[in-house]
């Protein structure tokens, strides 16, 4: 096998594997630190030459920009105003028609109440009026009836008089000695 003398130190086998990985691994954090100090380094001195960029022009476009949103805001919210307004309008209007109409269902409802009990008093007046006629029209007739059988008896009794007399007159008559000439 192989071995190998560092500074006193005797290395065989595996152990020479392990001093081998060591130092690479050493080698490799040492190169990547440097890199990384490198790096730094430039990323340091790009930010010392940094130079910010005119924007100006941006400056004055915002600012454009804002003006164009302060002028349209100011309109947007004259406009919006004016919506609010008309709302308050017709909202008013909407509670206006409501009441009249409230107070139109109001009068309509005592109306139809006032004409129902018109209705039913005369409806009483005309069953208590029809009730009464037919009461006088059965005593009329009751009483033309019990009169025309008064007028029939007293006829009857007219005519059987009158019968009475006619024949004692003819018998009278007949028996008159003059009458016989």
């Amino acid at each position: 096998m192989a071995e190998l003398e560092v500074a006193g130190i005797k290395f065989r086998g595996g152990k020479i594997f392990l001093v081998l990985t060591a130092l690479t691994t050493a080698g490799g954090a040492l190169w990547g630190g440097f890199e990384f100090y490198k790096d730094y380094l430039t990323m340091k001195e790009q930010i010392q030459e940094y130079v910010a960029p005119d924007l100006t022009g941006f400056d004055k476009e915002l600012a454009l920009t804002k003006e164009e949103m302060n002028s349209k805001t100011d309109l947007i919210q004259t406009e919006v105003e004016m919506i609010m307004q008309e709302m308050e309008m017709i909202m008013s209007e909407i509670r206006l028609v409501s009441d009249v109409a409230n107070e139109l269902k109001n009068d309509l409802r005592q109306d139809v109440r006032r004409v129902e009990k018109i209705v039913n008093d005369v409806e009483q007046l005309v069953k208590e009026d029809s009730r009464e006629t037919n009461q006088e029209l059965r005593q009329t007739t009751k009483d033309i009836q019990d009169d025309m059988a008064r007028l029939t008896d007293k006829l009857e009794s007219a005519m059987t008089e009158l019968e009475e007399k006619v024949e004692k007159r003819i018998k009278l008559a007949l028996e008159n000695p003059l009458s016989q000439m």
